[in-house]
Order: structure tokens, then sequence, then C-alpha cells
């Protein structure tokens, strides 16, 4: 599919890539807020509240850039951005996102979010710290201390874990299915918490001629645009001979993290920062269980150089999380933990350049 996109990249490489990506992420933003309204429109006419149309089409929707580009990326065969989409994303969504949000007007936190949402997306990222230690014993010193080989093939299977697999994963089927036992918990749990919701009485129906043509067009623009970035984020990688690995952390990631970045301004502008907490929360439990399990499903994915310190980073956002709305009597994210979070970023992007 695009197959004249390759002829493109060939031909122009870095500056035909680069405006291809921002209209491969336009195409992504773009796609995935018709699909939200369509099928959202299409729910109406059929009676499903509101509560359930947030918890599934929109939460789904707003993580379709991520998905879309995810899978294209494993059909390809490219797992590295694959991994580093979700990684990268979930990275921005808390030091970039939240941190800008934070600098803007203190985010506040509701109970549901302290007790609930923030403890399993920390539990997303403390899992996926997991595989990356499991799979790279090499880091751990496993052989010294264990006096195991790598090499030795029943320690191998025993790190891959994988049906038919014959190399360590970071991430085998077996680990996608336990990603994917996790999110249907979560989902189970979020509809139990959530029965008795109210209904928008102030709705304007919508056709479902208009419903079906917004959720094709949706559909259309994710496939397209996802397909562009990844073609486009392996052609600059190449030009600048840097990984996929590390254009998958920033370029790929920011553009598919758009979409929460827009809205968690928006929210903070409006000094309504509680939605901010929620929407980038929300985002990563389900960029983790839902499109990294999904992926691993499809494809047991290898590791890369530099794992371990994108998952300890991601990790280390959740427990800073965790901390800001916890050891606070205002159970909130402030003005210097937001500066701090945006430090931090800096410092890890800087260390991963050099590191190349």
């Amino acid at each position: 599919m695009l197959d004249f996109l390759n002829t493109w990249l060939a031909n122009g490489g870095f500056w035909v890539a680069i405006p291809l990506i921002i209209l491969g992420c336009t195409a992504l933003i773009k796609g995935a807020g018709w699909l939200v309204d369509g099928a959202s429109g299409l729910a109406k006419q059929y009676g499903i509240s509101d509560i359930v149309i947030g918890l599934t089409v929109v939460a789904f929707g707003t993580s379709m850039p991520e998905f879309v580009v995810n899978m294209v990326a494993v059909g390809q065969g490219n797992t590295e951005i694959a991994i580093t989409n979700v990684l990268g994303s979930n990275i921005i969504n808390i030091f970039v996102i939240l941190g800008a949000t934070a600098l803007i007007y203190p985010i506040s936190s509701q109970r549901q979010s302290r007790h609930f949402d923030i403890p399993w997306s920390a539990l997303g990222a403390l899992l996926v710290l997991i595989f990356a230690i499991y799979s790279s014993p090499s880091w751990l010193n496993i052989e010294g201390w264990m006096n195991v080989h790598v090499d030795n093939p029943s320690f191998r299977d025993l790190g891959s874990l994988d049906w038919g697999a014959g190399s360590m994963s970071f991430i085998s089927r077996v680990g996608g299915t336990v990603l994917w036992v996790f999110f249907i918990f979560y989902l189970w749990q979020t509809f139990k918490s959530a029965k008795g919701g109210d209904s928008d009485e102030s709705y304007t129906p919508m056709s479902i001629r208009k419903a079906l043509v917004l959720i094709l067009c949706g559909l259309a623009g994710l496939v397209i645009g996802g397909e562009v970035i990844v073609k486009s984020a392996t052609s600059i990688a190449q030009s600048l001979g840097v990984s996929d690995a590390i254009i998958g952390l920033t370029v790929v990631a920011l553009g598919t993290s758009l979409p929460e970045l827009a809205t968690s301004c928006m929210a903070a502008l409006k000094k309504n920062c509680d939605i901010a907490l929620g929407n980038v929360v929300g985002s990563n439990i389900f960029n983790i269980f839902f499109i990294l399990g999904t992926s691993a499903c499809v494809m047991p994915l290898p590791g890369y150089q530099g794992l371990e310190v994108d998952a300890i980073m991601a990790a280390l956002g959740s427990a800073f999380v965790l901390g800001f709305v916890y050891l606070n009597k205002k159970r909130e994210i402030r003005r210097w933990h937001g500066a701090l979070l945006l430090l931090c970023y800096a410092g890890y992007l800087t260390y991963r350049i050099l590191t190349l």
C-alpha cells in the first residue's frame, strides 16, 4: 500500500520525509476525530449511554494514532518503532504534557484517579520494566551470579516464553496475552464503577449515513496516516544514520501524542486540569495494556539498545505522578513539579542522543 512513497522518499530523503511526517500526523489526528464523532453518533442512535461511549469509543479513538502506527510498524517488521512509539508516547505524556500543563496551572487529582487510574498506569509501567529486565539478563549480570549463559538453549527458551519463537523477546505472545488479561480486567472494573451514568440531554442526533461516512473517512485517515508516518520515520532514521528507536521515541511519539497535548493544554487554560490528568493517565493505560499487548500478540517484540533506559524512564514517570498526588495535602501536581518533569525529560533526551 502507498508504494509510491518509497520512490518519493528514496529521491527526496530527509527533506521529503519531514513534511510527510507532518501530513501523516494530521491525517491520524483528523481520522481519530472523525472516527470518534461517527462512532459516538452511531452509538447514540442505538441508545448506548454516554459513560459507555466515553469508556470505549472515545478512549479507543484517542489511542488510535498509536495503535495504527504500531500495527503498520509490526506489519512491516519494524518492531523498534512499534515499541518506542508506545514507550515514547507514555514518557512524553507524563514528562512533557503533564509538565507543561502543570506549569500553566496546577493539576488537581480526583479520588477515582488517585485510587484506580494512576495505580493502574503505574502497574503497566512496572510490567514493561519487568519485561525489559527479564529480556536482558546480561544487564543484571545473570551470567555471573546464576552461573548460566544466555546462549544456553533452555535459558533462551525460558526468557522468550514464546509460542514458536526461538529468540529472546522483550514481550512475547505470552507477555502480550498477559497485558490483554490486565486490560480486560481494567475495563471490567471501570464499567463496574461507572454504572448509573447520566445521558447528555443536549445531544443533537446524527444521521446513520453521516455517522458511517465519518467512520469510513476516519479509518481511511488513520490507515493512510499510519503508513506515511512509519515509512517517513524509517527514511529519516536512515538519512540521519540513527536507529529507528530514537525516531520512534521522539518524532513518532510526539506526533501520535498531539491529541493528548492539545486536550491537556486547553484544559489547563480553562483551569480544568483534572481532565488533563485523566486524559494522560487513560492514554498511558491504553498504550501499554491494549496497544503494546496487541502488538506483541501479533508479533513477538524483540528488545533494542537502550530499551532498559526507556523502560526505567516510563516507570519513573509513573512513580513521580504517584508521589506528587499522594505526598502533598492538596493532592495536586504543582508548578515546580511540572518544571521538574520537563527538566527530567530534557536530561533523558540528551542522554539518549549522546549514547547513540
